[in-house]
């Protein structure tokens, strides 16, 4: 089993010309290679598994080229000496993937990699079901991290320093982050989700997870998934410029420009307390940034800080 250590995470104030005080939790801190959420996600997952007392535990999931998630699994079986494999959406990317900077990172933390079709991608209960009969003692763990598990471990994102705000908002992607936090908030507590993905399934699936009306999903500005406009770089940058604090363009950036746009278009009533939450995913600006050069638009400016 691992070991259990609960961590005390700065919230900071964003100081804005709103009627509404805004505030973002730092939990892109909780580990330098395990992203935000995923740390709890996972914590959760592989502690249940580790309590069966597997014969050779080994730790396998799906992800795209530049998934958080594939990047957060690597490194913590790295971190905790658990062998790890990546079922990697895109075959034709299994002759140059040294090129990729999530999926380097990746095999140097001992990842190994499957490069299945996007096609066959599509169909991961079958995939799943192939690996759990060539290895049977893994644990498999669904694109994004999200399961029942997740859920509960992203009760550790919430605590004493979270119960007086009006409003939680996170980013959607799988769903299992605001479902957590849906399924632990105070009475009180209004829960904002962000897609960040054209998925109409989400909404049952959220409450399925959480059993709760407590929440709302709002569509990003641009809620394709991996669509990164040039509005958004130009947001992020300027926000760390603003408040010294690095987002992400998939997930947290997408999720504070819409924020800033429901407060400014007065969707929050006047004197609410709105925290955020920094989900991480740092990573992927490495990425960002090589597609934004190849087509010749602007970048994010502090790639050199992301390890």
């Amino acid at each position: 089993m691992l070991q259990f250590t609960e961590y005390k995470l700065p919230i900071v104030k964003i100081k804005t010309d709103f009627d509404v005080q805004i505030f973002i939790k730092r939990e892109d801190l909780i580990h330098p290679k395990i992203s935000g959420n995923k740390f709890w996600k996972l914590f959760f997952n592989v502690n249940q598994y580790l309590g069966l007392k597997p014969e050779n535990p080994l730790l396998i999931t799906f992800g795209g080229a530049f998934s958080n998630h594939i990047a957060s699994v690597s490194a913590f079986g790295k971190q905790f000496d658990i062998p790890t494999k990546g079922i990697i959406r895109g075959d034709e990317l299994e002759n140059h993937w040294q090129n990729n900077p999530t999926l380097l990172e990746a095999s140097r933390n001992g990842m190994q990699f499957f490069f299945v079709s996007r096609e066959d991608y599509q169909n991961k209960e079958k995939l799943t079901q192939e690996f759990s009969e060539k290895y049977p003692n893994a644990l498999i763990i669904p694109e994004g991290g999200s399961n029942e598990m997740a859920v509960e471990g992203v009760q550790y994102m919430l605590g004493n320093d979270t119960k007086d705000f009006d409003y939680l908002c996170t980013a959607v992607g799988t769903g299992g982050t605001v479902a957590g936090i849906s399924k632990f908030a105070e009475e009180h507590q209004k829960v904002v989700g962000i897609k960040v993905v054209k998925d109409d399934s989400l909404q049952k699936t959220i409450w399925e997870w959480s059993m709760r009306n407590n929440f709302e999903l709002i569509d990003a500005d641009e809620n394709r998934y991996g669509k990164i406009s040039d509005e958004n770089i130009r947001f992020i940058n300027w926000f760390y410029n603003e408040y010294d604090i690095p987002l992400d363009p998939i997930y947290t950036g997408k999720m504070l420009q819409k924020i800033f746009d429901l407060a400014e278009k007065g969707f929050f009533p006047k004197g609410s307390k709105i925290l955020t939450f920094h989900t991480g995913g740092l990573q992927g600006i490495k990425g960002a940034n090589q597609f934004l050069r190849g087509k010749n638009r602007p970048l994010i400016d502090f790639e050199s800080l992301i390890f």
